[in-house]
């Protein structure tokens, strides 16, 4: 009694509301404990009964894998000549046009020739007067030659006849080459095709003048002709060092032909990263002319790899990766792996898996490690 008074002399006795209100917080408690154990219940149970997650999936076999790729090209000539004047002045005439064809030594256009035949007609006349000058200096010869045989004249003066004479020979021989030189350039005063073939540029006009040397038609010969292609480094470094190409024409698929590999440039060009490939067509048909779009495919050198569809790319860290079953436990993982190609709805994998590994082939968007999944029937 006396500790029960010392209790109520602290905060007096409780009052009968106060005793009436602690049953009622008892069995709020309760309820609230039983709630929360029959809700971790029930999802314990719908956990339980969530079915996995179906995909589909392959067994990993490496196998020899030799893509074919097919690239865009266009038809050129494999020879192609810059034909130009060997002589300057003013175009009197051209004779031919872009597009043309043009046989061998056929006239494409021609120079005003009043300089040639002017230089032509004054070698003529130094080589008369050179030939006259021999004359003279033969017939002085022969005098003294005579003379100095009679003992008439002297041994300087007929040396003196001699030299004169053999100078007289020399000059006939320099005024013959200079109307040699006068010929030829009123000859090249006409431009002419060194061979049969297609005019693909000009770059003169009547009236113009020009400058010997300058580039006046662009000649395609005539023969077999080129398939040229701007190819990707990586595609030259993993190809067979002399591929058989087949080369089709995008106009008409059913014109096709066999070409080799003739050329490869030594250096990438810096615009496009890529490399310039050109492949001879021997016997090229007459339905690829220049100029017409082709499509070149090879066939790649085949390498161990395994071939997945495109769903079964997924990343990991920003790399590509595959979704891997465990066999037992049948909960995934990703594995990083190497891609060699990508190609129409599939991906080429060379490393990063083992043979016998399960991949998952379609649903790996939906997946996270550790998770445990159901193999659909007919997906493995």
């Amino acid at each position: 009694m006396e500790g029960s008074a010392a209790l109520w002399s602290i905060g007096g006795p409780p009052s009968r509301a106060h005793r009436r209100e602690r049953p009622r917080l008892h069995i709020a408690a309760i309820g609230l404990v039983f709630a929360t154990l029959l809700l971790s219940g029930c999802q314990k149970q719908e956990q339980a009964e969530a079915p996995l997650l179906r995909v589909r999936a392959q067994t990993v076999a490496y196998a020899d894998f030799a893509p074919t790729f097919s690239l865009t090209g266009v038809i050129a000539a494999r020879t192609v000549d810059n034909l130009a004047f060997r002589v300057g002045g003013r175009v009197a005439e051209r004779m031919a046009d872009v597009g043309q064809h043009v046989g061998k030594d056929t006239v494409l256009a021609r120079l005003d020739p009043q300089t040639q035949q002017s230089d032509l007609v004054s070698a003529k006349a130094n080589l008369d007067a050179a030939q006259a000058q021999l004359r003279q200096a033969s017939a002085t010869f022969d005098r003294q030659k005579t003379l100095l045989a009679q003992g008439f004249t002297t041994r300087r003066d007929y040396d003196q006849a001699n030299q004169g004479l053999r100078t007289a020979e020399a000059s006939v021989q320099a005024a013959q080459s200079q109307l040699a030189v006068a010929q030829e350039n009123l000859s090249y005063t006409e431009l002419k095709a060194g061979a049969a073939g297609i005019i693909t540029a000009r770059d003169v006009e009547a009236g113009q003048v020009v400058q010997a040397a300058q580039t006046v038609f662009t000649l395609a010969e005539d023969g077999d002709r080129d398939a040229v292609f701007n190819v990707q480094e990586t595609l030259v470094a993993t190809t067979p060092a002399s591929p058989a190409v087949t080369i089709t024409l995008l106009s008409d698929p059913k014109v096709t032909a066999q070409g080799s590999v003739r050329e490869v440039s030594p250096v990438i060009d810096p615009s496009t990263a890529t490399v310039r490939v050109k492949v001879a067509i021997p016997g090229t048909p007459a339905a690829m002319p220049l100029g017409a779009a082709v499509a070149g495919s090879i066939r790649a050198a085949p390498r161990k790899a395994v071939v997945l569809p495109w769903q079964a790319l997924s990343a990991s860290d920003g790399k590509p990766a595959v979704w891997l079953i465990d066999p037992e436990t049948r909960r995934v993982s990703l594995a990083p792996v190497q891609i060699y190609t990508y190609d129409s709805h599939i991906v080429v994998v060379d490393r990063g898996l083992e043979d016998g590994q399960i991949a998952v082939t379609a649903g790996g968007q939906m997946l996270h490690p550790g998770q445990q999944v159901e193999i659909a029937e007919g997906g493995q």
